[in-house]
C-alpha cells in the first residue's frame, strides 16, 4: 500500500469538509442558489474524498488465497461510483436552479459570497494539483477521480465567483441561477468522463495504443532471439496492468534458452511499464529448416 495515497485521500477529506461546510452555511444565509450549489458539489466531493480513502487502503492490498490478481478493481470500482455521484449532484443543482430562474429573488450579503468562493477555489486548486501528482506517479484511478473532482470544483467555484461579481455590478440576479445550471452542466460532463473511464476498466478494456506500443517495442528489442510473438492481450486493475503474449521460438532452442528469453521480455517490458505484469508462453515453431539461425543444433538434426 501507498502510504502517500492514503495521506493525501485522508488531506482531501479534510479539506472538502471544511469547504462543504463553508459553502452551505453562506449559501443559506445569503439565499444564493449557486454557492448552495457548490456547498452541494462540495458535500459529493466530501463523499467522493471517503469512498477513495477507502478504496486506496482496500486496493493497495497484495494478491491473497481468494483474490489471486489482487485488489486493485477497488479503485476502479470507486472512480466509477464516484462519477455517478456527481451525476446525481448535478442533477439536484438543475432541480433546485430552475425554479429561481422565474422568481426573480437573487442572493444578499453577496460579500461572504465572494469571499467563501475565492477560499474555495485556491484550497481545491493546490490540493488537487498535489492529488493529480501523487495519482500519475503511484498511477491511481481512484485518486485522479478524486483529484478531478476537486479540480472542477476549483472552475465551478470560479464561475460561481464570476456569477456572484456580475450581480453585484448589475443588480441583475437572473445570473446565480445562470451560473449554477452552466455549473451542473461542467459537472455531469466531468461525471460522464470519470464513470465511462472507471467503467472501462471494469470491463477489462485494454490499454491505451501508446502503453501497447511501448510493450511491442520491448518485445521487438529481442527480436533476433525468437521469430514472431502473437496473443497479445492487455488489461489494468488499479494501479497495476496484467499482460499475456505468446512468443514463438525454434523447436530445437534448449528449454533454459526459451526460459531466459522469456526472462528477458518480460522484465524488459516490466521495466517500461512499472505494477506490470507480464506472462509469457513459448511456442515451438511449426516450420522445418535444415538450418536455423536462431537456435543451436546437433550435427545431422533439423528444427522439426
Amino acid at each position: 500500500m501507498s502510504d502517500s495515497k492514503v495521506r493525501w485521500a485522508r488531506l482531501s477529506i479534510v479539506s472538502n469538509s471544511l469547504l462543504t461546510v463553508l459553502k452551505i452555511i453562506v449559501g443559506i444565509a445569503t439565499g444564493s442558489v449557486s454557492i448552495a450549489a457548490e456547498g452541494l458539489h462540495s458535500g459529493m466531493d466530501l463523499l467522493a474524498s471517503i469512498i477513495t480513502y477507502i478504496s486506496v487502503r482496500i486496493g493497495g492490498r497484495k494478491a491473497d488465497r481468494t483474490h489471486h490478481f489482487g485488489h486493485g478493481k477497488v479503485e476502479n470500482f470507486a472512480g466509477m461510483l464516484e462519477g455517478i455521484l456527481i451525476f446525481g449532484g448535478g442533477a439536484i443543482i438543475i432541480w433546485e436552479a430552475v425554479p429561481k430562474l422565474y422568481t426573480g429573488k437573487g442572493p444578499e450579503a453577496l460579500g461572504w459570497g465572494l469571499g467563501v468562493m475565492a477560499f474555495s477555489s485556491l484550497v481545491n486548486f493546490f490540493v488537487s494539483r498535489k492529488l493529480f501528482s501523487i495519482a500519475k506517479k503511484t498511477d491511481s484511478p481512484a485518486l485522479a477521480a478524486d483529484a478531478w473532482h476537486l479540480r472542477t470544483d476549483v472552475y465551478t467555484s470560479a464561475g460561481v465567483l464570476f456569477g456572484l461579481g456580475l450581480i453585484k455590478v448589475t443588480g441583475m440576479p437572473i445570473f446565480d441561477p445562470i451560473v449554477a445550471l452552466a455549473v451542473a452542466a461542467f459537472i455531469m460532463k466531468a461525471a460522464y468522463d470519470i464513470t465511462k473511464e472507471g467503467f472501462a476498466h471494469m470491463v477489462d478494456v485494454t490499454l491505451p495504443e501508446d502503453e501497447l506500443e511501448k510493450i511491442k517495442a520491448s518485445i521487438e528489442r529481442h527480436g533476433d532471439n525468437f521469430l514472431e510473438f502473437h496473443e497479445l492481450r492487455a488489461r489494468k486493475s488499479g494501479s497495476e496492468r496484467f499482460i499475456d503474449l505468446h512468443i514463438v521460438m525454434p523447436r530445437n532452442l534448449p528449454l533454459a534458452k526459451a526460459h531466459e528469453l522469456c526472462d528477458l521480455v518480460e522484465a524488459d517490458i516490466e521495466r517500461e511499464l512499472p505494477n506490470s505484469h507480464v506472462l509469457t508462453h513459448p511456442e515451438p515453431c511449426e516450420n522445418t529448416c535444415k538450418d536455423c539461425g536462431l537456435a543451436p543444433k546437433e550435427e545431422g538434426r533439423t528444427c522439426a
